[in-house]
């Protein structure tokens, strides 16, 4: 297999994991809907979801599964691996996908669609950071933008849910 030659259906299968994770999170009150995957050829290296509400503003989804994946393979260097995001990477979020050297991020809900929501983002697109900062980083998103909105949605019925 070429470097991060993913098919559609590959997209769709590891997106999924993330949502998965997103939709664990909406019965917490730890950080809101958001969830990421980060594969390796095709296999799952980390799971993470937003985990904000427990005193740290750095803990969104791509991070923590980054820290996780960088502990499981004991380096910085991410390369070769795929990120998948519910939610399309914050400008943090985006620097340290570049900075672990991940090669491509696929990514759900826009930054747009997260702020409509209530969310305080930053109106920098993953495109626009790539662009200005020179990154290689692949960009495909919106993707699933229907089953990452949903997850939006059901969060937004939540008694318990928090807008940061």
């Amino acid at each position: 297999m070429k470097k991060n030659t993913y098919s559609v259906a590959m997209h769709k299968k590891y997106m999924r994991y993330a949502l998965r994770q997103a939709r664990k999170n909406l019965s917490y009150a730890r950080g809101g809907p958001f969830g990421a995957c980060i594969v390796k050829g095709s296999k799952v290296i980390a799971l993470g979801h937003n985990s904000v509400l427990t005193n740290d503003p750095t803990a969104h989804a791509e991070i923590n599964a980054i820290r996780s994946a960088a502990k499981k393979l004991k380096s910085y260097d991410l390369s070769g691996c795929v990120i998948y995001s519910t939610t399309e990477p914050c400008p943090m979020c985006f620097s340290a996908i570049h900075w672990a050297r991940i090669d491509t991020v696929v990514y759900g809900n826009t930054i747009a669609d997260a702020k409509k929501t209530g969310f305080h983002e930053l109106s920098i697109p993953a495109k626009a950071m790539k662009r200005l900062g020179g990154s290689s980083v692949k960009v495909i998103g919106p993707f699933l933008l229907s089953e990452c909105n949903q997850v939006f949605r059901e969060w937004a019925l939540g008694r318990d849910r928090v807008v940061y």
